[in-house]
């Protein structure tokens, strides 16, 4: 049997180095002795002390424990816990220079890929940067030797939890709510079978699904019922899967969590484990701006491809003739459907295929649609345009949460005849090196 090679020790002492330049995950990037080192809390241009965390073949890794020379970019983190706490890793930059950089990663890829000459670089999308995130999955931990449950995010490049007291990032309703979460669940019966906390708001609900790894005792089951009552919230339990989630609590008889989109006059109903986007003001912004780049008129039947549970494809419906929504999640279907009938919208219909797959046999990809918008995974959507012709729309909008795939897409589309006419970011996540960004792409136009 093949002997473990063992690794080296660390270094202990730090390194004294000068920043040259800043890494798409956000790191600082530096030359030792000719090898490559990212360093984390460091921002371009500084002088730091750094430690290593990691040595590896082709590059080092460190942290930066010193600052010599600060960049006029460095901020004071908003949050107490920014230096521990994995939540979130460029609290110690300026937003203005974060949006500035993820700007810079989205028009460094589309260069890369050669997916455009000649567009329109549009205005970030921004909105508040402490307080919005309104969906989240908090672990759970019960550690005596730290006074009892920790509640919240990884500590950076650790799987322990974070000892934290309470969460800027996340909207105010659960952020203010970490430490008198730690003190209930640590006199649970059962503290140490509590896993996560996956955390889902509404604009009026918010809702707490426990998962928990043994059942429940009674004593447990009143102190989560008390725990909702007294600050308003739906608690749900998890036992295993997620088709086992179910409500123990609930201010009112209200089935769902809900959001509105006020350009549209619409409301989105959702369960707690449904997907949607974390930051509801972003959102607002995100769904206008998509529509409006789609120029809907009266006469278009529109598709929205990876529609979830019909974010674009409600509002789409109230201002176009038809509008159909595919997503691979049957439930999805199923909660789209929901949607459509809640705001009273007949011109609408959901669909379940794999787009992963080749869906051109497909029913609904017999229909004609003159304009798509595109909500792909981080993994993109190569399957989907490389198939786009059979639908020869006019114009595409193409939201992303991965530049990179996007910039791959965007490539694929310029083979196929379609240009790129504008694109921007959208700050969806303050704080961290996550770029949303949304594009326009029209066939055979050139700006």
């Amino acid at each position: 049997m093949a002997r473990r090679r063992r690794r080296k020790p660390l270094p202990k002492d730090p390194v004294t180095a000068s920043i040259h330049a800043f890494s798409h995950e956000g790191r600082g990037i530096c030359s030792i002795e000719g090898k490559t080192t990212f360093v984390d809390n460091a921002l371009l241009g500084e002088v730091v002390d750094f430690l290593y965390t990691e040595k590896r073949g082709k590059f080092d890794e460190g942290l930066a424990v010193e600052i010599h020379q600060a960049s006029n970019d460095r901020v004071s983190p908003p949050c107490a816990h920014a230096d521990i706490c994995g939540g979130c890793s460029l609290q110690h930059m300026a937003n203005a220079a974060q949006i500035a950089h993820k700007q810079s990663v989205l028009v460094e890829q589309l260069k890369h890929f050669g997916a455009a000459e000649d567009y329109e670089l549009v205005e970030p999308m921004q909105a508040d940067v402490l307080g919005y995130r309104r969906k989240a999955r908090l672990g759970v931990k019960y550690v005596p030797k730290k006074g009892g449950a920790l509640v919240g995010f990884r500590e950076k490049k650790s799987n322990f939890l974070a000892q934290i007291e309470s969460c800027a990032v996340l909207d105010q309703r659960v952020g203010q709510l970490i430490r008198p979460l730690r003190d209930m669940i640590s006199e649970l019966d059962t503290n140490d079978k509590t896993a996560q906390l996956e955390v889902a708001m509404g604009d009026d609900q918010v809702a707490l699904v426990v998962r928990h790894l043994v059942e429940l005792t009674e004593k447990d089951k009143t102190l989560w019922t008390d725990f909702g009552q007294k600050h308003g919230l739906y608690i749900y339990l998890q036992p295993k899967g997620p088709d086992t989630v179910h409500l123990l609590y609930g201010p009112d008889k209200r089935d769902w969590l809900s959001y509105r989109i006020d350009a549209f006059d619409v409301e989105l109903l959702f369960h707690p484990m449904d997907f949607t986007q974390v930051n509801a003001s972003i959102n607002q912004q995100m769904v206008k701006k998509a529509i409006d780049w789609l120029e809907p008129k009266d006469e278009d039947r529109i598709l929205d491809l990876f529609c979830g549970l019909g974010n674009f494809t409600i509002p789409l419906a109230t201002v176009a003739k038809n509008v159909v929504g595919v997503e691979g999640s049957d439930a999805m279907v199923e909660r789209g459907a929901m949607n459509a009938k809640h705001n009273g919208l007949a011109n609408v219909e959901f669909y379940a295929t794999n787009l992963q797959d080749d869906f051109t046999a497909e029913d609904w990809a017999q229909q004609g649609f003159n304009k798509v918008l595109i909500d792909p995974p981080r993994s993109g959507a190569l399957d989907v345009v490389q198939n786009i012709t059979r639908f020869n729309p006019e114009r595409i909008v193409y939201v992303s949460c991965n530049p990179a795939t996007l910039a791959r897409d965007a490539g694929e589309l310029k083979e196929k005849g379609y240009q790129l006419v504008k694109a921007g970011v959208m700050d969806m996540f303050p704080g961290t090196t996550h770029t949303e960004s949304i594009a326009l792409f029209e066939k055979g136009k050139k700006v």
